[in-house]
């Protein structure tokens, strides 16, 4: 008889897992219009499940933590009773045996302190003060709020022109969206409790590349009203093309030969073709809407000036300037930032690295940008250098993948120390501190610091610097506009507290931040700008959405856009991601779920037609 035999996965274990990677799906799906508290008291379920009951904290504790909150949710609770919750947890928290204890108690008592309000409002009244007026997930998580269930359906019918018209109504740079939009949408598709997410992005740009050309609707009345808008990138472009629709006058100053901003400027062609872009510009600027370009404001023309002379202004400069490493040796030659090296791609002034050694530090998408531009620019070899692991990087991650398929090296857990520099003053080398990963900080990303290991050289020709942007602000201050950390302060409305007549958003705000949020800023600032010159103007559509028919819609897989990112690229600035074949289009387009009309879009308010 054998003393041992081969272990393979019970009829039991197989189905369990199943089970898991279900219920996996529906966690990474939860909308944001969901009951905290509820969401709150399963997750605690959940996590009392998996602990193994030893210590008394575990074993008692989140049981009755749980039946505090189930108290909540019953609305047999009292407002101390909110206390004695924050209390518990902090108590299990601070006596169980482990880590996994410990993690559920903290849960909970991040949620107590987070959404105290939320929790009193149940005791209080009964009910969930969480969003009702959400519309479907992917709508209400799109920073612009595009009609997304509409447009998917429209590109099933094969209305791609209707898809096209209804998308602008949110969101003029349709296509420019369609080539880059960081798609967060996506990332709460209920398609994904099924199998995954569809491919939202990847049908509107089947829609853009397959619709003819369209002029901008007609405008309202004229209101004799004048705007300016300051900067011609997405977001004073998207505030400039809603306000032309409503009557007002608008002039656009941009300090670039060029509209465009950073989709133009920062982004390279083989992601964002000219063309695409050019062909949201020409659209925007059909609504009736003046430009000067080579205007510099402090130089060329005062903010006094403008402020006295426009009804309105909109401040949508971006962040162009760069951020300094404040390292030994940056001053060397060759040092360069990203932002300066796409800018002069787009300006036809690109930097030969033909036989070049490149180091990139930095871990978000313009460093992605950069670094696969620098191999497209000749270079020989291309590291990028960042102080977290890969997966902590911020660039998308089918950006980090293709920069890998083209010969990129990656090098995570090096933070640079100094840029060694030869002779001749030129760069020699970059000199990292190995990394070790700690403790979670309040991004909820790993903190790197200082692993006991020698520092480590890499030698390079050119060190290109990815860290961060800021703002150019001193034009806007001298007429009282204030900033703080690089950004210029302004309400969520988008007007500057104590400057009369004057708003700003996007980049210049925030930080920066990616195309569909700055046209979000854009639409914002157009509304409230309207509101302040004494309107209430709607911008609307007119494209009907085809009727949702119950379907049987089984798990299939995603329709994926192809790559063809290759080590073969230098000089090769042309598109590398093809879009979808009809049928692929045809199909993906059917796994939406019609959540603007099944359940969750009539439950939530159904559809916003007008804004």
């Amino acid at each position: 008889m054998s003393r041992l035999s081969i272990e393979v996965p019970g009829r039991a274990q197989t189905v369990l897992g199943g089970l898991q990677r279900d219920m996996e799906r529906r966690i990474n799906a939860s909308q944001p219009g969901l009951c905290p508290v509820d969401m709150s008291l399963n997750f605690l379920r959940l996590c009392h499940a998996q602990t193994c009951g030893k210590c008394v904290p575990c074993r008692v504790g989140l049981n009755q933590l749980a039946v505090l909150i189930e108290r909540v949710l019953d609305r047999t609770a009292a407002l101390e009773d909110i206390d004695l919750i924050e209390n518990t947890a902090q108590v299990i928290a601070d006596s169980a045996d482990c880590a996994i204890g410990y993690e559920a108690a903290h849960m909970v008592l991040k949620g107590v302190r987070g959404f105290r309000e939320d929790y009193e409002e149940h005791v209080l009244h009964g009910r969930c003060i969480c969003g009702l007026s959400h519309p479907v997930p992917c709508v209400s998580t799109c920073p612009a709020h595009v009609d997304i269930p509409g447009y998917v359906a429209l590109v099933h019918e094969g209305r791609y022109e209707d898809a096209v018209r209804l998308i602008r109504k949110d969101n003029p740079f349709v296509s420019a969206c369609a080539y880059v939009c960081e798609h967060p949408c996506e990332s709460q598709c209920r398609r994904r409790m099924v199998d995954d997410a569809v491919n939202i992005c990847g049908l509107k740009r089947y829609a853009v590349d397959h619709s003819q050309p369209m002029k901008a609707p007609a405008r309202a009345e004229a209101t004799g009203k004048t705007v300016a808008i300051i900067g011609g990138g997405p977001g004073g472009l998207t505030a400039a093309y809603y306000l032309s629709l409503m009557g007002h006058d608008v002039t656009v100053y941009e300090q670039r030969p060029k509209l465009g901003g950073m989709l133009r400027y920062g982004i390279p062609d083989y992601r964002l073709p000219q063309e695409v872009l050019d062909r949201d510009i020409a659209h925007i600027l059909s609504a009736g809407i003046k430009v000067h370009t080579g205007v510099s404001i402090g130089k060329d023309l005062t903010m006094d000036e403008i402020q006295t002379s426009f009804d309105a202004v909109y401040i949508a400069i971006g962040a162009h300037n760069d951020k300094k490493l404040g390292l030994e040796g940056e001053e060397a030659q060759n040092v360069i930032s990203a932002v300066a090296l796409l800018r002069n791609v787009g300006d036809g002034e690109a930097p030969d690295f033909t036989g070049k050694r490149v180091c990139v530090v930095g871990g978000g998408n313009v460093s992605m940008d950069a670094t696969r531009t620098a191999l497209r620019l000749g270079a020989e070899r291309v590291t990028c250098v960042y102080r977290r692991r890969v997966e902590d990087m911020t660039a998308l991650a089918e950006e980090i993948e293709e920069a890998m398929a083209e010969g990129c090296q990656i090098l995570p857990l090096q933070a640079p120390t100094r840029i060694e520099a030869d002779a001749e003053g030129k760069v020699a080398a970059l000199w990292t501190r190995p990394q070790l990963i700690g403790a979670y900080g309040r991004d909820g990303r790993p903190r790197p610091g200082d692993a006991d290991a020698k520092e480590f050289r890499i030698p390079c020709d050119y060190v290109i610097v990815a860290i961060g942007q800021a703002i150019e602000a001193q034009a806007f201050e001298k007429v009282g506009v204030t900033t703080s950390r690089g950004a210029i302060q302004a309400d969520h409305t988008s007007s500057v507290p104590g400057v009369d007549n004057v708003f700003a958003g996007g980049d210049a705000v925030s930080g920066p931040a990616t195309v569909i949020r700055a046209v979000a800023a854009g639409k914002v600032a157009a509304a409230n700008i309207d509101n302040y010159l004494g309107f209430d103007h709607k911008i609307r559509s007119e494209v009907e959405i085809p009727p949702a028919h119950f379907t049987n819609t089984p798990p299939c897989g995603r329709v994926n856009l192809k790559s063809h990112a290759h080590p073969g690229c230098q000089g090769d600035f042309s598109l590398v991601v093809e879009g979808m074949t009809q049928e692929e289009a045809h199909q993906e387009s059917s796994r939406c779920l019609r959540c603007d009309h099944f359940g969750f879009g009539s439950f939530k308010g159904g559809r916003n037609t007008e804004w």
